[in-house]
């Protein structure tokens, strides 16, 4: 059992609320928050983040600004208090959105997929990249970044927020 992610791009304040843990609470305390929120608004990455993140920075956890925020970077809301949610939620203010979005438009997937490489990446326990095969990258990966892409293109432009939700798959 590996960790799934999910993205939502919320507006910077909801209901009046401009804390973030306050806004997680608001929209990930109740079990089916997914089906609450407008489908245009939310994307699930599965367990195709990690992989993902290494493409972008060449590390499975770590990287440089902006690029890591794309993936695993920005503020841990359950070290605020909010672990009562029961998953982990990742926020990405929007001034942090912004420069990834750029990142990520100014990045071709090409551009990236020279890293691809499912042993290297099992070496770096990268999750499920033991299931990664020669076809896995343009099958799965490219379309998840594109979508990425555009998500990320989508908040940027409407000075979102983004909430990145880690959830046992």
């Amino acid at each position: 059992m590996g960790l799934a992610m999910s993205y939502l791009r919320v507006p910077p304040t909801m209901e009046g609320e401009p804390d973030p843990g306050r806004i997680a609470r608001l929209v990930f305390g109740t079990p089916d928050w997914r089906r609450r929120q407008p489908a245009e608004q939310l994307l699930d990455l599965g367990g195709h983040w990690q992989a993902l993140h290494y493409l972008i920075t060449g590390d499975p956890w770590d990287g440089r600004q902006p690029e890591a925020d794309v993936v695993c970077g920005g503020r841990l809301l359950t070290e605020d208090g909010a672990a009562e949610l029961g998953l982990d939620v990742i926020f990405l203010a929007p001034d942090r959105v912004r420069p990834a979005a750029d990142h990520l438009a100014g990045t071709p997937f090409d551009q990236i997929a020279a890293r691809y490489d499912p042993a290297a990446m099992a070496a770096a326990e990268v999750q499920d990249a033991a299931g990664l095969d020669g076809k896995s990258r343009d099958r799965v990966l490219r379309p998840a970044y594109e979508r990425l892409t555009e998500f990320f293109a989508k908040a940027a432009a409407d000075r979102q927020a983004v909430f990145k939700v880690m959830t046992h798959s």
